[in-house]
């Protein structure tokens, strides 16, 4: 049996997303997390768009989404590859939280 880690996933998506389709994308993304061997626990926190520190592609602000999951160490490489692919992600930050 594998051990599920706790992770916190930080996602900062692309201003061009229209709020209304930012729901679609915050699913991809946890179906990408599902399809990893993951399961997202609690809500997903919505921060809203904010002003990035530096601009990434370009872009000046961007909306960020906050969210914790189990998953097995293997697979955060995977999901971490995934998201890199993604096109309306400009940064993610996928942090395994503390015993």
């Amino acid at each position: 049996m594998t051990v599920m880690r706790d992770y916190e996933l930080t996602v900062v998506f692309s201003p061009e997303i229209p709020e209304e389709d930012l729901g679609s994308e915050i699913e991809k993304v946890s179906q990408l997390v599902t399809e990893n061997g993951g399961e997202l626990v609690g809500e997903v926190n919505r921060w809203g768009r904010r002003r990035l520190a530096y601009p990434i592609r370009h872009f000046r602000e961007g909306s960020y989404v906050l969210a914790q999951m189990k998953l097995e160490p293997h697979r955060a490489k995977e999901l971490d590859r995934n998201l890199r692919s993604s096109e309306g992600v400009l940064r993610h930050l996928l942090v395994r939280l503390g015993e």
